[in-house]
Formats: structure tokens, sequence, C-alpha cells
């Protein structure tokens, strides 16, 4: 059983001054994006990729979840000058239908309208692919202590009400259920496990340590006047299990968790992670 999908590294060479608000990179991406998607595609393939729909699945999923995410944090309050080069990712969750020519026809036709704030003009110069399919099951490795950073505002829900600490139940069942929605809508199907078991044992892993900072940031819709909060906590979190080896079942979430983040607003750039064991 894996976890499937494209890394998209697109390319630019900036004709203009470009400036990326602080924390708000990812953001400003995805909502210019998405009004030139809405241009540059046909109406189911926008649909497809920008605003989908279930027509059926798991409860509470009347909206699709995107099937993508932006990795553009490393772009956050800077000003890449004229003459210089610049680039940012997107994870592609899609694997049936990647649209990925229609990506690039929006982004081309994009950069050339301008990016940020000042809308500098820049020119796609190219855009690599990689596909990965990551195993979600297969043989424990050991690990009986984790350490989580989170390096992009994060929020995590629990029992309809957001977590005010990232205990490890929380943080495994919401990277274990987005894995899981992902394949459902995108892939080959949910994961095939025993959710309330592996749940249970995940309760057996407790949160040694944690040093968050908390943040308060607000995006404005361009097309609606709405104003979203989309803050959360950064810092990182040590977790430690009850026997030895006791973490290993749940590394693979981990290691894929790190490509779709986890929590809410992921398509925006929130809850992006990684992980290291400790010795």
């Amino acid at each position: 059983m894996t976890f499937e999908f494209w890394r998209l590294r697109f390319h630019f060479h900036a004709e203009e001054s470009l400036f990326f608000p602080p924390g708000k990179a990812s953001n400003v991406l995805r909502g210019a994006f998405g009004m030139m998607l809405r241009e540059t595609a046909n109406a189911p393939e926008y649909a497809r990729v920008f605003e989908p729909k279930a027509q059926a699945g798991p409860s509470g999923l009347a909206d699709r979840p995107r099937p993508f995410v932006f990795r553009a944090a490393h772009l956050d309050g800077q000003t890449i000058p004229a003459g210089s080069n610049f680039h940012f990712d997107m994870h592609l969750f899609d694997t049936i239908h990647p649209a990925t020519e229609a990506l690039q026809q929006a982004y081309a036709k994009l950069a050339h309208a301008g990016l940020g704030p000042g809308r500098g003009r820049a020119t796609l110069v190219s855009v690599g692919q990689e596909h990965f399919a990551m195993p979600i099951d297969g043989p424990s490795e050991p690990a009986s202590r984790v350490r989580v950073e989170f390096l992009t505002p994060t929020e995590l829900k629990a029992d309809q009400q957001l977590a005010v600490r990232p205990e490890f139940p929380i943080l495994f069942a919401r990277l274990r259920d987005r894995i899981s929605t992902l394949r459902a809508f995108y892939g080959p199907g949910p994961l095939d496990i025993d959710f309330r078991a592996m749940g249970e044992r995940a309760a057996r892993v407790t949160l040694a340590h944690c040093d968050l900072t908390w943040h308060s940031t607000q995006r404005r819709s361009s097309r609606t006047g709405q104003t979203h909060a989309i803050g959360g906590f950064t810092g990182h979190a040590e977790y430690q299990a009850e026997y030895d080896g006791g973490l290993g079942e749940f590394l693979p979430y981990l290691r894929a968790g790190q490509w779709t983040g986890v929590g809410r607003q992921t398509v925006w750039g929130k809850g992006e992670i990684c992980f290291q064991v400790c010795s």
C-alpha cells in the first residue's frame, strides 16, 4: 500500500522586481493561480483541480480537499530583484487526472501578468516533475522518540475544536485521515487499515516536550472580499512511545505528511512539517 503524488517545481526568471508578503507567499500564489486557471482551463478541469465537489464520500466532506498544496515558505517576505531566478513547488495528489499541462499554462500566463502585490512580471522557464510512491505499510521501523517540526502555522482540530497542544493521537489522526481521504478521492482508494486499533496505539505515545509560537495572520479574498484567519502555531514537539520501537509504525504517516501537510487550510501552505528520529 502506497501514497502517490507528484512534486512539480516551477522555475521562473523575474523580469521585474517581485515582493512576497511575510507569511503569505503560498496564499498569494494560490489565489492568483485559481483566478488564472479559471481563464486557461476548461470548466470541468478547473472544477476538478480548484473547486472539487464530492458526489459521495466520507461524512463532512461535501467539498473535496483540493488535490494540491503549495510549498513557497522560502519566499515569505522576500524581494526578488529583476533579473533573478526563483522557484516554488506544488505537490499534486491527483494521480488519476494530474492536469500538469493545464497547470503549466496557468502559471506561464500568471507569471506574464505579474506576481505578488506589485504584480512584478516574470517568465516561466521550466517545470520539473517528480513522481513519488511512498510505502504506508510494511515492516515497522525502530523508533521510540521523534521530533516533529511545525514549519508553517498549523491548526489541528479534535472534537470539533482547535487543539491547544499537538498531542500525538490528534496529530496522527489528522495525518491518517488526510492521507486516506486524498487516496480515496484522487488515488486507488482509502487506506486499508484498522483505524481504531491504530488510534488506540497512537494514544500510547506521549508528548514529552513542545516549544510552540502562536501566530495570528489573516488573508483577504480578492474575489469575495471576506477576511479569513490563517494563523496557527510553529515550533517543535517531541514524542515518546511507552515501549521500545513503539513509534515505528507511524513513521510512514509522518513521512507522507511532510508532503501533504496536516491540519486546517493546508492548501494555503499551512501545516508544513518535517521530522527526525531521536537517538
